[in-house]
């Protein structure tokens, strides 16, 4: 199993927008491209906040296989439509992970 994480800083003046793009838009579409079997959406706690909150989306992949297929199929639409729709309001990094057992 490998979970593809997205870390993301968001500028307090689209917090809102955000998540709600997140949870009704993004989220969904990373899920329709088959490569994800789960995901998790959750906020940062013990941060500092005064230049706005942090997020993790963490996606579950059964297979290396899946995960290359979503980075060459989908990712690059995906990560232009987030640019496009909030520019540099969002700041993020991506990490993959493998779960040991």
């Amino acid at each position: 199993m490998f979970i593809y994480n997205i870390t993301t800083k968001v500028d307090p003046s689209v917090h809102e927008a955000w998540v709600a793009w997140m949870k009704q838009t993004h989220i969904p579409d990373v899920m329709h491209s088959d490569c994800f079997s789960d995901f998790q959406f959750v906020r940062l706690l013990e941060l500092d906040d005064s230049d706005g909150p942090t997020y993790a989306v963490q996606y579950r992949a059964e297979s290396i296989a899946n995960y290359n297929r979503y980075l060459e199929i989908h990712a690059n639409k995906l990560r232009n439509d987030s640019l496009v729709q909030w520019g540099n309001k969002v700041i993020g990094f991506r990490s993959l992970m493998q779960v040991v057992h």
